[in-house]
């Protein structure tokens, strides 16, 4: 596996070997001891899955403090763009935001710590996501921040994405509770 930290702190950018033949491919997708030795302490306690259409937009979704995640996210099925905004109110990068595009084919992983909002939009019809937690869903925590908020800047590459009536109600980022 490559580790390869990403441009906001934490963040960390994986990329499994992928051993492929005539019969498809594997990869080894989690293995505890290379994510400690690159210093990612995960702890897992619950996998998450979505199926998305192409144009869905999901995010950008947290859970507050105590009850909050870190995620190791990958798409198992088509492509997405992955987008992830720094909310510690601590970091020099806090306000900022990242994304890459992860799918079924580059098998990249994105390693999201607590203090991030998260989301992504589908690129194809019928994309599986996957997550690896290192916290229960807890829905008195889960909170996020508006996807189109023009103080974070996001080209999120859709003109006219599919959005839940609950993401259309977050909250902008300069009002959200940020408890982190």
């Amino acid at each position: 596996m490559k580790f390869t930290k990403g441009p906001l702190e934490g963040l960390v950018i994986v990329e499994a070997k992928v051993f492929d033949d005539d019969r498809g491919y594997f990869f080894e997708s989690f293995h505890e001891e290379r994510f400690a030795e690159a210093g990612i302490d995960t702890g897992f306690v619950q996998d998450n899955q979505s199926m998305s259409h192409r144009n869905a937009l999901r995010g950008l979704h947290f859970q507050n403090p105590p009850s909050a995640q870190g995620k190791l996210v990958r798409v198992i099925r088509g492509a997405a763009l992955d987008i992830v905004v720094d909310i510690r109110k601590d970091s020099a990068t806090c306000g900022k935001h990242f994304k890459i595009t992860l799918d079924d084919r580059n098998h990249k992983m994105l390693w999201v710590p607590p203090g991030f909002a998260h989301g992504f939009l589908s690129l194809e019809d019928h994309t599986v996501f996957y997550y690896k937690c290192t916290g229960y869903y807890n829905r008195e925590a889960e909170s996020g921040i508006r996807w189109d908020d023009p103080q974070l800047g996001i080209d999120w590459e859709a003109a006219h994405p599919i959005i839940s009536e609950k993401d259309r109600a977050l909250a902008p980022f300069d009002s959200f509770d940020n408890r982190f």
